[in-house]
């Protein structure tokens, strides 16, 4: 009987290495988890911060460009405005000058027939 009880000190000292081992090697992957969720969480930080700053950037461009066109858009709306001002002023001028031949027309053709003998 004697010697039953040596194998199940071998087999107990077996199981308790295994489970100091497995202990082990859990806690160093548990630590080299940590480890990395750390590293992955800088590195997110640090492109979350890069993503920011890239979007203030195009933000800061397209509020450029938008003021830009803002500008050219009033200088086109001035530019039309003095268009269609000087086209009325053309009209006005044109139909005042039509006006002025018409009457002239008119009072020629009055004197033609003032002067015409009466029948």
């Amino acid at each position: 009987m004697a010697a039953k009880k040596k194998v199940s000190k071998k087999k107990r000292s077996a199981t308790a290495s295994r489970k100091s081992v497995a202990t082990r090697t859990r806690a160093d992957l548990t630590k080299q988890l940590r480890e990395d969720l750390k590293a992955t969480k800088a590195t997110l930080k640090s492109a979350n911060a890069a993503a920011r700053a890239e979007l203030k950037l195009t933000k800061a461009i397209a509020n450029a460009e938008i003021a830009e066109l803002k500008k050219q858009l009033a200088t086109v709306m001035k530019r039309e405005k003095a268009l269609l001002k000087m086209g009325e002023q053309k009209t006005k001028m044109m139909l005042k000058t039509a006006e002025q031949w018409e009457k002239k027309q008119v009072s020629k053709i009055q004197k033609m027939f003032k002067k015409a003998p009466k029948a």
